[in-house]
């Protein structure tokens, strides 16, 4: 049998754990992504983001909110209408975002999987 010492087993890292404990969740980076820019309203978050349910939006906005990456503003009416706006620490991710996104256009152009000559 082979030898699993410490050496052989190792640990995920706890930042990237932690990032895509959250990041990692369906429809969490578009959101992030989207809010990049600027802030945006609730109604226009729905419709930049094709598929995702207003209840699903409005969950992973709760959950990014309590992990303090956007803010909730509701602005004043009428109309009453609510924005999100990512903090500081949101828009941090930016230079991270724009890798992957260069990262994906060169390794997942092709329909969403690596091309052949990459995979050696």
């Amino acid at each position: 049998m082979a030898d699993h010492g410490e050496a052989v087993c190792r640990q995920v890292d706890d930042g990237v754990t932690r990032v895509f404990e959250l990041l990692g969740k369906r429809w969490t980076g578009l959101i992030v992504a989207t809010l990049m820019p600027a802030p945006v309203h609730f109604a226009d978050l729905r419709r930049a983001i094709p598929g995702i349910s207003e209840r699903m939006l409005s969950d992973r906005l709760v959950e990014l909110a309590a992990a303090g990456l956007l803010l909730r503003e509701v602005d004043p009416g009428p109309p009453l209408r609510v924005s999100y706006r990512l903090t500081e620490a949101g828009l941090a991710m930016e230079p991270a975002l724009k890798e992957l996104g260069r990262w994906a256009e060169t390794y997942l152009a092709d329909g969403g999987q690596c091309p052949e000559r990459f995979r050696k």
